[in-house]
């Protein structure tokens, strides 16, 4: 298996932070979110190799952050040609470009991501369908569902709806920007870009992969942060580097 953490982003909700740092190379306690998001990769045998999709803007940074990984991880950097937002392919065309030249199943984090669970599970229900699963969580408040991609399931967990920021959200269950591919589903994401949708957010690739195929859901555990705001942000530093602590 194969990992990829997209991390070509600009994060412009939170400049001027992010406007001369990657989002997930900002500071949670004392390393970077990445470095957790790797930490959750690395306990896992299935993981072959980590690649990390970003841009040539914070091509230097990341550099100088994956040589803190070698030689104990198989990690790639691989950039795409934008400096600006307005320059980047967006998240699914560069995954595109990524699984093209795959030969095994992909595991694709956001590289914003930060939480508790050690994904064996999400694995394990993998095993079990033989098709897409996304990581799910339970944010318990519709107003708060308004900021994410929402999921509706039906029996075991199969996603029958999936609305990017919805003014209306039909549940609480939102995607976490955690994905698992079977190696199947590599040409949807030509086919997807073909038709013309949206190259950003996996989110619509989702949503419009629900109506050929089952895709199925497996909700996390303990805690998890998307970081888009300074709000969540700070929330993230506090409550997360006190979990890597190991309180509560």
């Amino acid at each position: 298996m194969i990992s990829v953490i997209l991390a070509g982003g600009y994060a412009k909700r939170l400049w001027p932070l992010t406007t001369s740092i990657a989002k997930p190379l900002l500071p949670i306690g004392d390393r970077f979110i990445i470095d957790y998001i790797m930490d959750k990769l690395l306990e896992l045998d299935e993981v072959e190799k980590i690649i990390v999709s970003t841009n040539m803007r914070f091509k230097d940074d990341f550099e100088k952050w994956a040589g803190r990984y070698s030689p104990r991880a198989n990690l790639e950097l691989m950039y795409d040609k934008s400096y600006r937002e307005e320059e980047k392919p967006g998240a699914v065309r560069a995954l595109s470009d990524i699984v093209s030249n795959l030969e095994d199943d992909c595991l694709v984090l956001a590289g914003d991501n930060i939480f508790t669970d050690d994904l064996r599970g999400l694995i394990a229900k993998y095993r079990a369908h033989d098709a897409t699963i996304v990581g799910l969580y339970d944010v318990k408040d519709l107003h708060l569902a308004k900021n994410y991609g929402v999921v509706s399931v039906g029996d075991d967990y199969r996603i029958i709806s999936f609305e990017e920021k919805p003014r209306w959200p039909r549940s609480t269950l939102v995607s976490t920007g955690i994905y698992l591919f079977p190696r199947s589903v590599f040409p949807k994401f030509r086919e997807y870009l073909g038709a013309g949708h949206n190259p950003d957010e996996v989110g619509r690739f989702i949503g419009w992969l629900i109506d050929k195929e089952p895709v199925y859901g497996y909700l996390l555990s303990g805690e998890w942060h998307d970081v888009g705001t300074y709000e969540e942000y700070r929330r993230a530093s506090e409550r997360f580097h006190i979990f890597v602590k190991g309180s509560s």
